[in-house]
């Protein structure tokens, strides 16, 4: 017994340090499966928001399906920054410019502005909306060239417009190379209408002899210093909104040569509808209002959307507490873009209200500023330090209060909710777009548009010296203009993305004096989806060497639709007539 004792106590030395390692292993591995429960556990019981948005029938998802959200979070969305317009996805395609046995006589340009802040103040402290770090070729000229060609009173980089008129004192720069003010430009806008400008120079600038001189174009007529600088050539319209001239300025900077550019005068729509003198009529604001009806409904309608989107907003919207909350799906779907178009981060609530405003006063840049696109341009863009310093403690305790009530409801916003959310608005946005009263609400706001477009074409044939016609606008200005004509935008209904581009180009045959046009939305022909223009209505010739084909759809085509046709969906013979008409109720208009 005492030899076996013995043994026993030789064998337990010797292995003693295997014996340690291995009791060592076993608490780690139990220790890991512990935190792991208790992890899972706070997943499911501490986030409120956690399960709004799965199981939905707009995103497809089934509940419990978190690992595979985190799968295909990055394809979805990749989809959804499409509208976003990664320079990436600004490209030449179908564009015209020459083509064989067709001189290019003009082209008018309609344009959305590029990226800018949204429209609602958001928890957006961080997010970068400049450029990349290693800079953009275009973007690094452009400043260059303002920086050397004038300097501002104020000492600042951001130059102004100094031409009288109504854009006298506006900056030609966003405030900030890396900040997301609200509901201005930012710097990734100006860079994506930079490229923009950059590809219609490729296409349009030489056939069109904007590269020529001046009095090159003068010959035989006064050439004197007042109407070289006063130059038709290239016609500007752009609304009263800084993101719009700004977008304007930045693409004609890449268009055309820098004396032109500096000679250029810009002239203002009062209407995003750029409607000029047809622009009153009260069934077009009925309509609207009756399809914000039918899109409320649906929404009523889906309990878990509005869950996610009360819980979205209530995250990432920064609403006063007498404003009543986020009640509608498109606000939190633009502030959504903040954050999606510039690859942040989800946003969060936290739980120890340890948000602050620090940000603001280390980093200016991110300050949102003030939009004072009407009679304040030229006030500066930043606030004083007294002024910024109250607004500062004010939005502190703000935030303090915002946090001591969402204290109980932490969590971050899950890919799974934004799934639903965008899914649902873009579900509604083809369902609208597809209504009756979409179509009508864009032949009354596109009116004057269409008329103006038609008649600078007139002129261009007639031997007009006008050669590019640009219009900077806004979303909704493309989707009248898109309605009216019957033309598909996009995919998902009514969306279009920043800096998009519907051109009109004017040609002439080389063969015999008549005119024709053709339409190119973000460099795609829709020339065909027009109802004037489709089938036998359009001649198809060769676009280029490699065979490609092109439409050319008559202009008698479209002045017959203005003159003839136009009003005749909406049961009336001019535009004061459809304005002034009742708007019928059938049973199927009042529904999706």
């Amino acid at each position: 017994m005492r030899l076996l004792l013995k043994e026993l106590t030789r064998l337990t030395t010797q292995h003693r340090t295997f014996y340690c390692y291995m009791l060592l292993s076993i608490w780690i591995f139990l220790l890991i499966a512990g935190m792991y429960r208790y992890m899972g556990n706070v997943e499911r019981l501490g986030n409120p928001g956690g399960g709004y948005g799965t199981g939905t029938a707009s995103s497809g998802l089934a509940p419990g399906a978190g690992g595979k959200d985190a799968a295909s979070s990055a394809q979805r969305f990749a989809k959804y920054r499409e509208r976003c317009a990664p320079l990436s996805q600004l490209t030449r395609l179908d564009d015209g410019g020459i083509l064989e046995g067709w001189k290019l006589q003009g082209v008018l340009l309609v344009i959305r502005h590029g990226d800018r802040g949204a429209m609602s103040h958001v928890h957006a402290n961080g997010i970068n909306c400049g450029v990349p770090a290693d800079g953009d070729s275009l973007v690094n000229k452009y400043r260059s060239f303002l920086q050397n060609s004038s300097s501002s009173a104020s000492g600042s980089n951001h130059l102004y417009w100094s031409k009288v008129g109504p854009f006298h004192g506006f900056p030609l720069l966003p405030a900030t190379e890396r900040g997301c003010p609200l509901g201005q430009l930012t710097y990734k806008g100006i860079a994506q209408l930079l490229h923009v400008g950059d590809i219609m120079h490729q296409i349009y600038a030489h056939p069109l002899g904007l590269l020529l001189k001046p009095n090159a174009l003068r010959v035989g007529v006064d050439t004197t210093p007042h109407t070289l600088l006063n130059s038709d050539e290239v016609v500007v319209f752009t609304t009263r909104y800084r993101r719009t001239f700004q977008s304007a300025l930045a693409l004609l900077f890449a268009l055309l040569p820098a004396d032109k550019w500096l000679a250029l005068n810009v002239r203002e729509s009062h209407s995003m509808a750029f409607c000029f003198g047809d622009c009153s009529c009260g069934q077009s604001l009925v309509l609207r209002k009756r399809l914000m009806q039918l899109a409320d409904r649906q929404l009523v309608k889906r309990s878990d959307v509005l869950a996610v989107m009360q819980w979205i907003g209530g995250t990432l919207i920064q609403h006063t507490a007498n404003e009543g909350g986020v009640t509608n799906p498109f606000e939190v779907v633009d502030a959504m873009l903040t954050v999606l178009c510039h690859d942040a981060a989800l946003p969060c609530r936290r739980r120890n209200g340890s948000r602050t405003a620090s940000t603001l006063a280390h980093n200016p840049e991110l300050v949102d500023v003030i939009n004072i696109d009407q009679d304040e341009a030229n006030v500066a863009n930043l606030m004083p330090g007294g002024a910024a310093a109250a607004a500062e403690l004010e939005q502190q305790q703000q935030l303090e209060e915002e946090d001591e009530a969402a204290a109980s409801n932490g969590g971050c916003v899950e890919p799974s909710q934004v799934d639903a959310l965008m899914s649902f608005a873009d579900e509604l946005s083809l369902r609208t777009a597809q209504h009756i009263y979409y179509k009508r609400a864009g032949l009354l706001r596109a009116y004057g548009m269409i008329r103006h477009i038609v008649g600078y074409m007139l002129k261009m044939i007639s031997g007009d010296r006008t050669k590019f016609v640009l219009y900077s606008g806004h979303d909704c200005t493309m989707q009248y203009l898109t309605a009216a004509l019957g033309i598909i935008s996009n995919r998902d209904g009514k969306t279009i993305s920043y800096a998009s581009r519907l051109a009109f180009e004017v040609y002439r045959s080389d063969a015999h004096t008549d005119y024709y046009f053709r339409v190119v939305y973000n460099g795609r022909d829709v020339t065909q989806q027009i109802d004037f223009c489709e089938g036998g209505k359009s001649l198809r010739v060769t676009r280029d060497s490699r065979g490609n084909k092109a439409d050319l759809c008559p202009i008698e085509n479209i002045i017959r639709f203005l003159h003839e046709d136009y009003f005749g969906p909406l049961n009336a013979t001019n535009f004061k007539e459809a304005c002034a008409a009742p708007v019928a109720q059938s049973a199927k208009a009042n529904e999706f």
